[in-house]
């Protein structure tokens, strides 16, 4: 069984940072792409940024130049470093991992449960 399990969010200032952190576990084989993605009151889920397991970066314009993605060393812990944090910002950030549990497994999505940002003065 995989966990994908999120931690980081709160409540920030505009202007400030935060850093979002993403951990996954359990029975895998190997992870193919890790992603974040959030969703404000009254929209859908969007892209913010993924990472692919050959290094491959894409970010959402919004956040381009304010937001870096990262992983760790043994590649199964994903980051988002948050800076310059607007209002627009808050929202619920869900992190994607697209992994396989085994060499002759399909990929599949799993997605952590959410994690609170709410930028406010």
């Amino acid at each position: 069984q995989v966990q994908v399990v999120e931690s980081g969010g709160g409540l920030v200032q505009p202007g400030g940072s935060l850093r979002l952190s993403c951990a996954a576990s359990g029975s895998i084989f190997s992870i193919n792409a890790m992603g974040w993605y959030r969703q404000a009151p009254g929209k859908q889920r969007e892209l913010v940024a993924t990472i692919a397991s050959g290094g491959g970066i894409n970010y959402a314009d919004s956040v381009k130049g304010r937001f870096t993605i990262s992983r760790d060393n043994a590649k199964t812990t994903v980051y988002l470093q948050m800076n310059s944090l607007k209002p627009e910002d808050t929202a619920v950030y869900y992190c994607k991992m697209t992994l396989r549990v085994a060499a002759w497994a399909l990929l599949r999505e799993y997605w952590g449960q959410g994690t609170q940002v709410t930028v406010s003065s």
